[in-house]
């Protein structure tokens, strides 16, 4: 442990535990702080240090007093404070608006009386409040359905021993929502093959109340679904989603 003398205070004005170890050796940086830290009335009975100690600036070779670099710490304390607040007060802005959008899916969910109604329910949805256009429900029921009679470009029904399901075993062994850029081979089974321009998708692994359910929406923005994106809010729309079409 290094040992350095006192900077800038006169000794005299120093207690006599202080003094007696600077008349040896001198007290090491560990032993000062310990010493301040535990006597935080030091400065009190000795105020006219406070006047002698001079700290160099953090932005040049001026000096300024320990008060000044005090009230300096505590300044950009309060910014990064501040900084954090503002980060939290936008998440928790950001976290109602996606709240009131699951919350207009679930009553539009809810209204829908059959399969084909559902559908149009989640393509409103999806449009109008999440800017999904390109989105594609998958499902794979080991019984009949009121699915089965729908045509749609957001519908596609797959047999549930489909070779074509085992790219996905992954994500239905997780159990959870996945974001970002999809392999080549899913992004053409569930979007088609050249047509659509994929730079990132989430998949929401459904309930297996009908078997297999997946729903895939994909975005041309590479960074629109990111990896490291919470995926909570799509696992809650997964779950609405599952319920709504066991119900249908």
């Amino acid at each position: 442990m290094s040992k350095q003398p006192v900077r800038g205070a006169d000794v005299e004005t120093l207690t006599p535990a202080v003094t007696s170890k600077l008349a040896d050796s001198g007290p090491s940086e560990a032993e000062i702080a310990d010493y301040l830290q535990n006597n935080a009335d030091f400065f009190e009975r000795h105020a006219t240090l406070l006047t002698k100690l001079k700290l160099p600036h953090s932005r040049g070779n001026a000096t300024v007093s320990l008060v000044e670099r005090q009230v300096s710490a505590l300044r950009e304390k309060n910014q990064a404070l501040e900084s954090r607040l503002r980060e939290l007060i936008d998440v928790a802005r950001s976290n109602d608006v996606l709240a009131a959008k699951i919350h207009r899916l679930a009553s539009r969910l809810v209204r829908a009386r059959n399969a084909a109604t559902l559908l149009d329910s989640m393509e409103t949805s999806l449009r109008e409040d999440f800017g999904a256009s390109e989105w594609l429900l998958l499902l794979a029921p080991t019984r009949a359905t009121g699915f089965t009679s729908i045509d749609s470009r957001h519908l596609r029904l797959i047999d549930p021993n489909a070779t074509e399901l085992k790219m996905f075993d992954t994500l239905f062994e997780s159990a959870r929502p996945r974001c970002g850029q999809i392999r080549d081979s899913q992004r053409d089974f569930l979007f088609g093959a050249g047509t659509i321009e994929i730079g990132s998708a989430a998949l929401v692994p459904l309930g297996r109340e009908l078997g297999f359910g997946l729903l895939a929406i994909g975005s041309p923005d590479a960074q629109r679904f990111h990896p490291t994106m919470s995926t909570d809010f799509l696992a809650r729309i997964g779950d609405l989603v599952s319920e709504a079409v066991a119900a249908a």
